[in-house]
């Protein structure tokens, strides 16, 4: 008898990555981080308020417990903001895929731990018929203009919107489940190509960062042009963003 096998590809969250592989909390994370997403898609579908004329809904509801950031100056962008960045009629149109729609959705206030304690990396996803595409937000204090050395491989520093940036390529995380053995067995390893854009979350990149994620569905390599055509038109409509 074959085993059936389900799997669900989820990003691996590009510059905090390697801060959990330092950690050793990639494959627990995996693992909780699917489980949450489940968690989350529900929750959203339960508690969502319509956006007039957007492809997706988002709930209008602040959060509670949300963090308080010790850097002064520094306000936290909930995943729900980051859900109507996202939440655009012309988002197909953008991702050169007009009048697709979108299969499913999900994100929450997440955070992974480091050594001074916990920082906060909200994200939101978004699927349709082609693409995934997936913004984050991270407040750790580390500079974008730091990260290219650390991401390897064809990481390359640039400008972007007027402040620093790496764009580079990564994989999404498959997540294989396998029902019909017991008590479930499961397995992971990598998924599509996805390019990544890391952007300073201020233009004096004083620390954190916004991350757009973009991956296919037939696992074909996403094209620069379509990322930077999304992250141009989303990241100024994020809450707090400034030109200067």
């Amino acid at each position: 008898m074959r085993d059936t096998a389900e799997e669900v590809a989820g990003p691996a969250k590009g510059p905090n990555a390697w801060l959990q592989v330092i950690s050793a909390f990639v494959v627990v994370a995996a693992l909780a981080g699917f489980l949450w997403k489940q968690q989350k898609d529900h929750a959203l579908e339960a508690n969502a308020a319509s956006v007039p004329g957007g492809p997706i809904t988002c709930s209008t509801s602040t959060p509670t417990g949300l963090p308080t950031l010790a850097r002064p100056g520094v306000k936290y962008v909930s995943s729900n903001q980051l859900c109507q960045a996202l939440n655009r009629t012309d988002l197909a149109t953008l991702l050169g895929t007009p009048g697709e729609k979108v299969t499913s959705y999900g994100g929450g206030d997440d955070s992974f731990t480091m050594v001074d304690g916990d920082i906060p990396a909200p994200e939101m996803q978004v699927t349709l018929t082609t693409f995934s595409v997936q913004l984050s937000a991270n407040f750790d204090h580390f500079a974008v203009k730091d990260m290219a050395h650390m991401l390897g491989g064809d990481a390359r520093e640039r400008t972007f919107l007027g402040r620093p940036a790496v764009l580079y390529s990564d994989r999404t995380l498959a997540f294989a489940l396998f029902p019909g053995s017991g008590s479930g067995r499961t397995a992971s390893g990598p998924g599509s190509p996805t390019r990544r854009l890391v952007v300073a979350r201020d233009p004096k990149d004083g620390g954190g960062s916004y991350d757009v994620s973009l991956w296919r569905q037939d696992s074909a390599p996403p094209d620069d042009a379509t990322l930077l055509r999304v992250a141009e038109t989303v990241l100024p409509t994020i809450p707090g963003w400034t030109t200067g």
